[in-house]
């Protein structure tokens, strides 16, 4: 039977121009088929969209055929209701492999290559991937002696570095969600409110959405740390109150489609110290240096190290990477595990790219994000949300 989809992200000639831009890449790597066990991949390849990540589960995608969907029994339906494949593609395996010592996923998946006729193939396995363990790859070899296996890990994910037109419609949505979160806590934040009733605020104004779009999940929860906590970069929350005489950074995401736009900002309540609107002064114009060679024909590390050199004019150091591209993604991360600014990094940008310029600063009493999620076009570069620059003062 035909699939069921009722609400398709892209029309099925757009997965097929991925496939084919995947398996250019695959040829290339010496692969005739490929596991793709991040669920960034498995959704970008086939539309599969599910919270099933935290059992085994993968689409396989071999040089000659549709790809192949392969997880939990349960999740099967799931799978019809997503994917852009037929019935005949999809394929669950029995709930006594779920969290069994006894046995595991992987003989199944190791039945079902065999089965295809690709036991004899050369592999592809996201080696350095959250959701691909030591075990699944132990078996893997145990019950395929025939293939050759290789790491194949950023293989796909270099194929959604340029995004289409649909994207960055999904992209434009979700920087209109974070530009009203970050208005909403500009509302609502007042010395006394505990911190998590801000934070349920925000994710009610994120899964709200904006202009009729939905909100969805994003890939990392709120990051939210204030004072002594924010020198830390990635703190979450607690019922701690808002303090006159405390920054507090917010680290967070619109979410569209699974698509991400993350934005910081960092709201100071009361009279901010001097240091913190030098090290202001200093980002903002950092971030413009930085920005001028965000345009098509200029590496990566060109942004990284304007940024740098006129930061360290002002006295300052960062000694992190100060942007990575976002787009697609699940739990636990909202980058795409490519390319980053930072020095030594010659990755050509191109028009179509899409990433969080991240120039946070962390002081000795706090932190300081001012993030950009932006998209190279093809002349430049131009910022996606529409938030106010600068450091945020309420009195």
């Amino acid at each position: 039977m035909p699939s069921s989809r009722t609400s398709p992200s892209f029309p099925d000639s757009e997965y097929h121009d991925r496939i084919e831009k995947s398996r250019a890449a695959m040829e290339a790597a010496g692969f005739d088929l490929l596991i793709l066990s991040d669920p960034s991949n498995m959704a970008w390849i086939s539309g599969y969209d599910g919270w099933s990540f935290y059992v085994h589960q993968a689409v396989l995608l071999p040089m000659d055929q549709d790809p192949v969907w392969w997880g939990r029994g349960i999740d099967s339906t799931g799978a019809m209701r997503t994917v852009f494949m037929e019935e005949d593609d999809i394929h669950g395996y029995d709930d006594t492999y779920v969290m069994n010592p006894d046995k595991h996923p992987m003989a199944d998946l190791a039945r079902l290559i065999d089965a295809y006729g690709w036991s004899g193939c050369r592999i592809g396995v996201e080696m350095d991937n959250y959701y691909f363990s030591a075990r699944a790859y132990e078996e893997l070899l145990k019950h395929c002696k025939g293939a050759a296996f290789g790491d194949c890990t950023g293989l796909v994910n270099w194929q959604r570095a340029v995004k289409s037109d649909t994207e960055i419609i999904y992209m434009r949505r979700a920087a209109d969600i974070v530009t009203a979160m970050h208005e909403r806590i500009v509302e609502m934040a007042e010395p006394g409110l505990p911190k998590n009733q801000l934070v349920a605020e925000i994710y009610h104004t994120g899964i709200s959405g904006v202009g009729g779009h939905f909100g969805d999940y994003p890939a990392i929860v709120p990051m939210a740390p204030s004072g002594l906590d924010a020198t830390a970069a990635h703190l979450t929350w607690d019922d701690t109150p808002l303090r006159t005489g405390e920054s507090t950074f917010f680290e967070i995401a619109g979410c569209h489609r699974r698509y991400h736009c993350p934005q910081s900002r960092t709201l100071f309540l009361g009279k901010p110290p001097q240091k913190y609107l030098d090290a202001q002064a200093a980002v903002e114009e950092a971030t413009e240096a930085a920005l001028e060679q965000a345009k098509p024909g200029n590496r990566c590390e060109d942004v990284a190290n304007a940024f740098n050199a006129e930061l360290g004019r002002h006295g300052f150091i960062k000694d992190s990477r100060c942007g990575y591209p976002i787009g697609l993604s699940y739990p636990p991360d909202w980058g795409e595990r490519t390319m980053s600014f930072r020095a030594g990094d010659r990755t050509i940008l191109e028009p179509g790219m899409t990433f969080h310029f991240m120039p946070a600063i962390w002081l000795d009493d706090g932190g300081l994000e001012t993030t950009e999620p932006i998209l190279i076009t093809g002349t430049g570069h131009e910022k996606l949300a529409g938030t106010p620059s600068g450091l945020v003062v309420k009195d």
